[in-house]
Parts: C-alpha cells; structure tokens; sequence
C-alpha cells in the first residue's frame, strides 16, 4: 500500500496541531476544572441580533448571498468604523464579509504572500498567523516583544528590516493582542507606519477586540497609512458572536480586488443568515460591547490585584480579555510542564506562554471570558497551590 502522507503538501511538516487545543480538550476531562483557556465570550448574543437571524430564516435567506457580503452588511461594517474609528471605506469596493477573522488571515496572507517569502510577527502572538504563512512556503520572522512591553517598536521593525532587507512583505499586527491584552497608542502605530511606508510591505491589522479597549481609546495604523493596510475586525468578540463567524476585511479597492479571489474560491460566500445577524448589530447594537466591557474590566482588575500579590508579574491588559502572568520564581519554570502540574493538582487551566511563540517563555495565558464566581474560585485554588508549591 502506498503512504499517500508522503506525497502531501510539504509544508503541512512544519506546522503542528494546535497545542492550544489539545491541552484545552486534555483539561476539560477532569472534574470541576476551573478554566481560564477559552477565548471566547461567556455572554450570549443580545436579543435583537437573535431576532434578526431569525428573520431572515422567515425571509427565505437561504441562497447564495453576493461573495463579498450583503451590501447592507458591508454598508453597516463601513459605517461601523468610519463612526467608531474614523476609517473610511467604500463598501461597494473596499469590504469583504469573510468566516470570521480566521479566513481574514488566511486570505490575506495567502493573497500577498509568494514562497520565500518573509513575514514580520511581533510575538508572543496568536499561532494561527505563523502556520497560514508556512502553509504558503513564506518564512515568519518572529520578533520577541516581551523586553519591550509586549510591542513592536519602530527601532525594532528597522532592525528586522535592516536584517531582511526586501523579502519581507507583510507585518502582522494584532492589537488589543492575544494573548497579551496589550495594545498600541496611535503614536506608536504611526511610528511603526513611517517605517515601512512607500516601501512594498503590507501591514496586516488584525482588530478584533477593538471594542474592548479599556484604558483608551482604540488606535489604527490603518489611520496613517490606509494605502498599506489590510484591517481586519467582525462581530465575535464585541457582540458574543463566533458561532455566527463574521469578520469584516477592509483595504483599498485595487488591493480589496485581489483578496476577492482567494475569498471566493475558498468559501464563496458567507451564511446569509450569519449576515443578517451581524447587519443588525453594526447598525442598532453599536453599545452592546459597553456592558460587556464593563465586566470585563471588573474581572480583569481582580485577576491583575490578585495575581501580582502571589507573585505573579503581569502585563496589565489595556484591552480584549486575556491576561500574561510570568510564573513565579520558586515555581516550576516550564511552563507547559507547570499547566499540566496546576491542572492535576488545583484543578485550573490555564494556557501556556510559549504556546505564543517567542517570548512566552515561563508564562501562562489567563483568560478571563469567564464568570467573576469561576475567577474567584480559580485564584483561590492558584493561591493555595502557590502556597504548597513554595514550601
């Protein structure tokens, strides 16, 4: 018999199954766990974003939509950020609905980049950018942020540039960030789009948990240099929605021409009915993220006090709803090995820092998309397993 695995994509050799995944399904089997690992919102979708999906199963909204989205949709999602934001983009030309921010990912950095490619990926930072650009045959870069706050300087851009010269094509840059929670002001973006400006460099702005920012106001590098810049944002994070999976892409319209193709040809269009949904909280629910963020802070504010006072070192989170905790000294250091070890003794689930790439290193992710009872609950068991560890 043939081993038809020999003769697959040979890329698919350098890219692992997520280690996110399966330590969060490892974790989920045992009894009352405590779990900070999924990032997702715990809230429910509101009401009137339900009503509307339901509507258009009425209407009869169960045919193809237009590829690039509903226009009503893609004139909501421009209204959206022109009045949150102040980006302005043509919804006739300029935005594509696409299956969440994932396939944003994917078909951007499919769409821009050519083996050999080089991708600029401040870490630590979500996986899924690092493995779409080795699927491609491109080679991340990845720049270890964690002496610098957790952010892409400009000094540092021009170091990686300097080294890299003109293979690299795309900077990748996800703020509010997972799984850091930090985020950029519009000065340092700027800094950062005066580095690659007139040069043939995209930087892809992955926005997300814009509207879970907390101690200011959201900032776009897309602000200062909308000619270079694929934005990427949706509704999942803001209005409780990732079964729903709506992002929104936007860039200009000779650039937004191209990524249509890898749009189309990979998953044609978006449900129709998803889109309904997300019209509807575009247009009326533009406050639905307040509330949310509300709790958000308050659980935030009570994981920072409380694991600084165990010793934990932790970047504050300036936005989304994940917080990175440096492991305290007199604990097991790796942090894989410290997950598993939390896991089976407290019964707390927590995601390791290295799982993000460089910089992770003796850290650990905590996500706080959880109930403010299971973030009590949880600390206290952190608190007594630090306590017997540190004996």
């Amino acid at each position: 018999m043939v081993d038809l695995t020999k003769y697959m994509k040979k890329e698919l050799e350098l890219v692992k199954p997520s280690e996110i995944l399966a330590f969060a399904q490892y974790s989920s089997k045992i009894p009352d766990i405590t779990k900070f690992t999924v990032g997702e919102p715990d809230f429910n979708t509101p009401e009137h974003i339900k009503e509307a999906a339901i509507a258009g199963v009425k209407a009869n909204h169960s045919h193809y939509a237009p590829s690039n989205g509903t226009l009503g949709l893609r004139k909501a999602a421009a209204n959206f950020l022109k009045e949150r934001y102040g980006l302005e983009y043509n919804p006739e030309n300029e935005v594509i609905v696409t299956n969440g921010a994932t396939e944003a990912i994917y078909t951007a950095l499919t769409s821009v980049l050519n083996p050999g490619d080089k991708v600029v990926v401040p870490t630590p930072i979500f996986p899924l950018y690092i493995a779409d650009a080795l699927l491609v045959g491109a080679e991340p870069i990845l720049v270890d942020t964690s002496k610098n706050g957790f952010k892409l300087s400009a000094d540092m851009l021009k170091e990686v540039l300097d080294e890299h010269g003109d293979d690299v094509r795309v900077v990748v840059l996800n703020y509010p960030s997972n799984p850091t929670g930090v985020t950029y002001s519009q000065e340092e973006l700027d800094e950062l789009a005066d580095v690659i400006r007139d040069k043939p460099i995209f930087a892809l702005c992955d926005e997300i948990y814009s509207e879970l920012c907390y101690d200011q106001e959201h900032a776009s590098l897309a602000k200062s240099l909308r000619e270079q810049a694929i934005v990427l944002n949706g509704v999942s994070k803001s209005h409780a929605m990732t079964g729903y999976r709506i992002g929104i892409m936007t860039a200009p319209a000779e650039i937004t021409k191209e990524l249509s193709k890898i749009h189309q040809f990979t998953i044609t269009t978006t449900t129709a009915i998803a889109q309904d949904a997300a019209q509807e909280a575009f247009e009326n629910g533009l406050n639905d993220s307040q509330e949310m963020k509300k709790e958000y802070q308050a659980r935030r504010d009570y994981l920072y006090s409380n694991l600084t006072k165990l010793g934990f070192e932790c970047a504050k989170p300036q936005g989304a709803f994940y917080i990175f905790a440096k492991i305290p000294a007199g604990l097991e250091q790796d942090d894989k090995k410290f997950i598993y070890d939390l896991a089976e003794k407290a019964k707390v689930a927590v995601t390791a820092g290295s799982f993000f790439g460089k910089g992770g290193e003796h850290y650990i992710r905590l996500s706080y998309a959880t109930s403010m009872e299971e973030i009590k609950k949880g600390v206290a068991r952190i608190a007594k397993y630090v306590e017997e560890e540190s004996k």
